[in-house]
C-alpha cells in the first residue's frame, strides 16, 4: 500500500540518524510513515509536471542546509478525506492554483517549503486523497498552522475538485465544428501514465463515425498490429483489428478491438529525443512505431505505452502536428506540457478506459469512508 513509506521505515531502521531529503510528485498519497521517517519532503508544484528537477533541487537545498547545521527542520502534513479528479489538479487552473499559490506566500513569510498533493484517487487502499506538508525551522506550530490553512481552504473548495463530463457523441460534434486548429481530442480515461491500457478504441471510433478530418492520433498500444504493419511494408494496405487486445476487469470491460483498412505511411524505431518543458532530455522509447493511414486520419501504433506530452511524439514518426486540424491523445494532463502552446482549442472526450473520472465504475472495498464526492456528508476532519 505505501511503497515509499516502507522504504523510508527500513532505511530509518538501518540508520536511525541519517538525513534523508524525498521528492514527490503532486500525485504522492502522503502518508504519515513517510513524513516521519525523513528529515525534509518537497513535492511537485506543477501539473504537467515541469518542475521535476526543481523538485529535487527544493529538497536536496534543504537537505544540505541540514548538513551545514544552519536549519532545524520541522514537519507537519495533514489529509482531506477527499478524492480529487485528476482532471481538476492541472496546477494553471482553478482551484488547484490557488492553492499552489497560497503555499508560495507562506514560504515567502517564512517557512521553508510548503507542498500540496492532489493525491491519485483510483486506488484501493484506506487512504487515498488530498494532503499537504510543511516544513518550518524549528517551529512546529508554525508548520501545523500552514498545513490547516491549506487543507481547510482544498475542502472549502472540494466541489471545484469534481469533474463533470460531457457524452463521447456530443463532444466530438462540438469538436467537428470548430474550423482551426490543431483541436486537442482529449482521450482521457485511457492514460497510461495513470494504468491505462492505451488501446481502448471508444474515442477513435467516434471520430471516425463522425466524419473528422485531417486528424493525428497518439497512440494506439498494439504490439501485434505493430507486427503486422512492419510485415506488410511501406506503402502496403492491410485491414486489421487494431487496438482492444487487453481485458479491463475492474471496470467490467473486455477489449474491443476496431477493425480498420488503412496504408502503412511510416515505421521507426520509436526513439526520439524529448525537447518540450517536461522530461527534457530525456530520450523516449516507444518500441517500435508504425504509422497508419485511413482517408483523413492518420493513427500512431506503438509497442510501448508512453502518454503523449512531447511534440517529439508526432515529429518522431513523420508527422508535423502543427499543420493538423485534430491531433487525438490519450491524455488527462501532461499533454499540456507539449501541446497546449499549439493548440487553438482543446476538447476532452469522456471514452472507455480504467482512468476514468467516473468513480462509480470502481469497486472501492478499502477505502475510509466517508469520503468525498463518493459520500456528501464527508466531513473535514
Amino acid at each position: 500500500d505505501d511503497g515509499e513509506g516502507t522504504l523510508l521505515q527500513r532505511i530509518r531502521t538501518l540508520r536511525p540518524s541519517l538525513p534523508i531529503a524525498v521528492a514527490l510528485d503532486l500525485h504522492t498519497n502522503l502518508t504519515a510513515a513517510m513524513v516521519e521517517n525523513c528529515t525534509v519532503l518537497a513535492g511537485y508544484k506543477t501539473y504537467p509536471h515541469v518542475d521535476i528537477r526543481a523538485t529535487g533541487l527544493r529538497a536536496g537545498r534543504m537537505l544540505l542546509r541540514v548538513l551545514r547545521g544552519e536549519i532545524n527542520p520541522k514537519m507537519a502534513w495533514g489529509w482531506l478525506p477527499m478524492l480529487a479528479h485528476t482532471l481538476r489538479m492541472a496546477s494553471a487552473e482553478q482551484p488547484m492554483k490557488g492553492l499552489i499559490e497560497q503555499a508560495d506566500r507562506l514560504e515567502r513569510d517564512g517557512l521553508l517549503d510548503v507542498s500540496v498533493f492532489g493525491g491519485f484517487p483510483m486506488v484501493d487502499i484506506p487512504r487515498p486523497g488530498f494532503s499537504a506538508v510543511a516544513v518550518a525551522d524549528g517551529d512546529a506550530a508554525a508548520a501545523r498552522n500552514a498545513v490547516d490553512a491549506i487543507l481547510d481552504a482544498a475542502w472549502a473548495r472540494r466541489a471545484d475538485f469534481v469533474y463533470r463530463s460531457e457524452q463521447l457523441a456530443q463532444s466530438v460534434a462540438r469538436a467537428k465544428q470548430m474550423t482551426e486548429g490543431p483541436v486537442l481530442l482529449i482521450d482521457h480515461a485511457d492514460n497510461c501514465a495513470s494504468g491505462g491500457t492505451q488501446d481502448t478504441m471508444a474515442v477513435l471510433a467516434e471520430v471516425l463515425r463522425q466524419g473528422l478530418r485531417d486528424v493525428a492520433v497518439f497512440a494506439i498500444c498494439d504490439p501485434w498490429a505493430v507486427g503486422r504493419m512492419i510485415e506488410a511494408g511501406v506503402g502496403n494496405t492491410l485491414t486489421l483489428k487494431l487496438g482492444g487486445k487487453v481485458d479491463m476487469p475492474t471496470i467490467g470491460r473486455k477489449g474491443e478491438p476496431l477493425e480498420v483498412t488503412g496504408r502503412v505511411r511510416a515505421i521507426t524505431d520509436g526513439d526520439f529525443l524529448v525537447t518540450g518543458p517536461m522530461m527534457t532530455g530525456t530520450r523516449a522509447s516507444l518500441g517500435r512505431a508504425a504509422v497508419l493511414a485511413l482517408d483523413g486520419l492518420d493513427i500512431v501504433v506503438c509497442e510501448r505505452h508512453h502518454e503523449p506530452w512531447d511534440l517529439g511524439c508526432f515529429r518522431s514518426v513523420g508527422i508535423e502536428p502543427t499543420a493538423r486540424r485534430y491531433l487525438l491523445l490519450k491524455s488527462r494532463i501532461h499533454y499540456r506540457a507539449g501541446f497546449q502552446p499549439i493548440a487553438k482549442a482543446i476538447v476532452e472526450c469522456d471514452g472507455v478506459g480504467v482512468t476514468s473520472s467516473d468513480y462509480g465504475l470502481f469497486k472501492f472495498t478499502r477505502l475510509e469512508r466517508p469520503a468525498y464526492p463518493l459520500d456528501q456528508n464527508a466531513t473535514r476532519h
